[in-house]
């Protein structure tokens, strides 16, 4: 360890991470505490313990030169998968979730893969930046992120899973990929996602069918629709060959995404489960089952609408001490924080997490290595997407899908894996001039 690169840490990083880190132990402690000041919940001391070892991570990391796991990125992502085979083939779940349990100790082994699928798919646009086949580069950057993705998925644990939706489009984006690709695959999981709610909206929201949303769920209809598009698509292949003509790319591209869209929405009903379905309802309409899944959404919006401006105080909180929001330590622990710190507290929670972002554009910026860029990259899109679907979820604009608020909710593997992160980008940042 060289005192050099100790103060060569970028400490605008560093200590807003640490901030959130004590904010979520301060309140992590609030929630633990009933309507009587009785503590129901040592919670708080566990997330001392692993912030601790979290932070020893990050700075053994930012003291380690993190080139060295370039040549060694494949083998650790290959690795990291095996845990995911086995909590499928073998684990228990909890909280919808699989984990690896030894003893009284658990680890959620899918929140280490996001990191170590962010060091293997920068190493492959590093290694391939100069490659004049730029479909094929998008199509395998999709394949790395996929795999793990498709094995969350089946656990199933829908909201890591969409984690790696915002890592892969900010690598891309960052790797210099066509902006078709970036803005296909964007369109694409907007549309299914459209397309995957509508049928729910019409059954249990509108409560009447509609003729023109049968197309979404009829299989015979959804194979005619595939078939007839597929058709244009050919068609316009042809076109394009021989007239070489634009606007039959175009075609191509708009067509494409309809028939994925269409085809994935479909897909993607049949393997939801129940709560995850309830989940998309609730988020449509929390009335529609107000004491069941919809009692998440309208407590914590509650919660937050009492903080007011600046919060009815720390230990103070109604919600919190009347035990009235599930998971108020881990999922919800923003709605905690605001009704205790207000809006006011919500505002410093808004500002660091943008600084620890713009920090990371900025190593992105100013580093001289690809293979770095790509990793803030991808910690940046991983950050930006708990914070913002988190919050989301706690203010009833996003749907419930248990995707904590990173560096302040309980849970070790969470926290641990985020530091790491942490730790590779301190170290790229110390690094940022030379390797």
């Amino acid at each position: 360890m060289k005192i050099r690169d100790f103060l060569a840490i970028d400490y605008l990083v560093l200590l807003p991470v640490i901030t959130l880190i004590v904010m979520g132990i301060m309140f992590i402690y609030s929630s633990g505490i009933n309507a009587e000041g009785v503590i129901v919940s040592t919670e708080y001391v566990r997330q001392i313990v692993w912030a601790s070892l979290g932070l020893v991570i990050a700075l053994t990391l930012a003291m380690t030169n993190y080139r060295r796991f370039y040549n060694i990125s494949m083998y650790v992502y290959l690795f990291s998968l095996i845990p995911l085979v086995y909590t499928i083939v073998f684990n228990q779940m909890v909280q919808n979730a699989r984990w690896i349990r030894i003893g009284i100790f658990g680890l959620q082994a899918s929140e280490f893969v996001k990191i170590t699928t962010i060091v293997f798919l920068a190493r492959y646009l590093a290694d391939t930046q100069r490659a004049p086949r730029t479909f094929l580069r998008f199509i395998v950057s999709c394949a790395i992120v996929l795999i793990p993705m498709m094995l969350i998925l089946v656990q199933p644990d829908l909201g890591t899973a969409l984690v790696y939706v915002p890592i892969l489009i900010f690598m891309v984006f960052v790797a210099g990929l066509s902006m078709r690709y970036v803005i296909f695959l964007i369109s694409s999981i907007a549309l299914i996602g459209l397309l995957t709610v509508l049928p729910l909206w019409q059954t249990f929201i509108l409560q009447r069918s509609l003729p023109i949303l049968s197309i979404l769920t009829n299989p015979r209809l959804i194979l005619i629709v595939i078939m007839a598009l597929g058709l244009i698509v050919v068609i316009a292949l042809f076109g394009l060959r021989k007239f070489k003509k634009r606007y039959f790319f175009w075609i191509i591209y708009g067509v494409s995404i309809v028939i994925l869209s269409l085809g994935a929405s479909y897909a993607a009903r049949g393997v939801l489960r129940n709560y995850q379905i309830m989940r998309l309802i609730v988020f449509l309409d929390p009335s529609v089952d107000p004491r069941g899944a919809g009692w998440n959404i309208i407590q914590s919006v509650t919660a937050i609408g009492a903080g007011g401006l600046s919060g009815q105080g720390f230990l103070q909180g109604t919600q919190s001490n009347y035990r009235y929001l599930p998971g108020q330590s881990t999922d919800f622990i923003f709605s905690i924080f605001s009704e205790e710190m207000g809006f006011v507290g919500g505002i410093i929670v808004f500002l660091l997490f943008l600084i620890i972002c713009l920090r990371l554009l900025r190593i992105i910026k100013t580093t001289s290595d690809p293979y770095a860029s790509y990793i803030c990259a991808g910690l940046a899109g991983m950050f930006s997407f708990h914070f913002l679907i988190n919050v989301g979820m706690t203010m009833g604009i996003m749907p419930v899908t248990g995707i904590p608020l990173v560096f302040m909710s309980y849970g070790g593997s969470s926290l641990i894996s985020a530091m790491a992160g942490v730790g590779l980008a301190l170290s790229i940042h110390v690094r940022r001039y030379f390797q």
